[in-house]
């Protein structure tokens, strides 16, 4: 089994372009959207989900106002607000202020105050045209996107091994934070999505640096790579310098603007010269897989 990410220094790149048309060209494989905070993947791959299940990301301060002694002992430890008098000067807690850090019940002298499990998303496993799908929602302004990607990966990686398949493809998130590396850390081969202006190739270079730290082996390919033709040779003498392949370079079309509305990856969608690339680019990235040349 092989693991494959796609990912980008910054959002906006196609990323997610890119991995619904990888769901269509690649065999044997589980998907797996671990973009949980902004997650989109479904609208092209237009799952039926088969199973849900919360996610259980921290903890929330709970308190017991029988045993509250109203000593106000909370409230002046509470760096974050989340704790004050109501107009009948009962303490009560704000459980969106909560961080869940638990000094409060630490501090409390009546034990009036214990943490408790919160639901702060929920994640699915969906059937598809293309095969498995894996995927998740984090709830507003949730924490621990991290250990909710981590969910994901885990029952992507069950799935293709009790179905004996052989790959899991990651839609992974943008930057180079928390749901990024947890996204990244021991998958066999990232693919970077860049575009050819300023800040994508600013940002694509601090991506494979993180990719390099983890020793995870990394292609790039350049989207809209025709809007810019001097950035994006910039990023062609970059990868060479640096022993990036350089796996893709897909043009702007107004045809995969017109495949995202009407919810369909761009590789069934049409046959132009974006949707041949990436056929191209997938044909690379199974030989950088196996060593082996894919079979038509």
């Amino acid at each position: 089994m092989k693991q494959l990410v796609i990912i980008s220094g910054k959002g906006g790149t196609g990323k997610t372009i890119i991995s619904a048309a990888i769901a269509t060209l690649a065999q044997n494989k589980v998907m797996a959207d671990c973009d949980v905070d902004a997650a989109n993947l479904y609208l092209l791959l237009q799952p039926e989900i088969q199973e849900t299940r919360p996610f259980t990301g921290g903890e929330k301060a709970i308190i017991d106002v029988a045993k509250c002694t109203r000593c106000r002992e909370c409230v002046n430890a509470c760096r974050f607000d989340a704790i004050a008098e109501n107009e009948d000067e009962e303490i009560f807690i704000d459980p969106i202020s909560c961080e869940g850090c638990g000094v409060c019940s630490y501090v409390c002298p009546a034990d009036a105050i214990k943490m408790e499990k919160a639901v702060s998303g929920e994640w699915y496993i969906s059937k598809t045209k293309y095969g498995p799908f894996v995927h998740a929602r984090l709830g507003i302004g949730e924490e621990n996107s991290g250990k909710l990607v981590a969910e994901v990966r885990k029952k992507a990686k069950e799935i293709t091994e009790q179905s004996n398949l052989d790959f899991v493809i990651i839609d992974g998130p943008p930057g180079i934070g928390c749901p990024v590396i947890s996204s990244l850390s021991g998958t066999d081969l990232a693919l970077v999505v860049s575009e050819p202006t300023l800040t994508g190739i600013h940002d694509m270079e601090r991506v494979v640096q993180m990719a390099s730290h983890f020793k995870t082996q990394t292609a790039c390919c350049i989207n809209k790579f025709d809007i810019n033709l001097e950035n994006s040779a910039k990023i062609e003498r970059w990868c060479e310098e640096n022993s990036i392949p350089l796996l893709g370079k897909i043009p702007f079309d107004e045809e995969i603007t017109e495949s995202m509305v009407q919810g369909i990856p761009l590789t069934e969608y049409t046959n132009n010269s974006a949707s041949k690339e990436m056929e191209n680019m997938w044909r690379k990235l199974y030989k950088l897989f196996t060593g082996e040349e894919m079979r038509k």
